[in-house]
């Protein structure tokens, strides 16, 4: 998401893959413990400074919210305090309440049942989002200005797709997904376009 964010915004960066199978994980070599000692992804460095996540803190936001603040261009935070909440509500849902739950850490100690824990807690996730976007949306997940929560929301969907989660029961979901995939910035930036996926998951 913090790509998304960087993408919207217009900001030139130098990417650096990370592996998290290959080499039995790249993020446990002693120089990727020195950005980040949680050895988790992702991790920005800017502006002299390192963002980098813990387990269940969501980073992605913190990065997004220190761009917002220092980059303004593009907002991603709306100016009305109501709907900016609601912003932050849906990507605390997103980012603390469902992604962490199939992080490779939680679900390497999952072992064979990882595809139904996924599969169970996405879904339960995804029924409380639903109820909460019918309120909230326009054409993205507040209004129809593309905001923070937007940026969780696609690759929560993406980890969706992968994990065989039935889209169906959730339409408000998927037709704000499908919205912000006809979005450069999003189609970029997409888990499935990134130098370091996965052959069977490129696009």
């Amino acid at each position: 998401m913090e790509l998304k964010a960087l993408a919207l915004k217009g900001i030139a960066y130098d990417q650096i893959p990370v592996n998290l199978v290959k080499d039995e994980g790249q993020q446990f070599t002693p120089e990727f413990r020195a950005v980040n000692p949680m050895q988790q992804v992702p991790a920005l460095k800017i502006d002299g400074v390192i963002l980098s996540q813990s387990f269940f803190y969501p980073l992605q936001l913190a990065i997004i919210e220190y761009l917002e603040e220092t980059r303004p261009q593009t907002r991603l935070l709306p100016q009305d305090p109501k709907k900016r909440a609601q912003v932050r509500m849906i990507s605390d849902h997103i980012a603390s309440g469902i992604q962490p739950l199939q992080n490779l850490t939680v679900l390497q100690q999952i072992g064979e049942k990882k595809l139904e824990w996924a599969q169970h807690y996405i879904s339960r996730g995804f029924k409380a989002l639903e109820q909460i976007l019918q309120e909230t949306a326009g054409r993205y997940c507040v209004g129809d200005e593309v905001t923070m929560a937007d940026l969780c929301l696609v690759p929560q969907v993406y980890n969706a797709n992968r994990f065989k989660v039935d889209l169906a029961p959730y339409p408000t979901i998927s037709k704000i997904n499908k919205a912000l995939l006809e979005l450069e910035a999003f189609q970029t930036s997409h888990p499935s376009r990134q130098p370091d996926t996965p052959p069977d998951l490129k696009a």
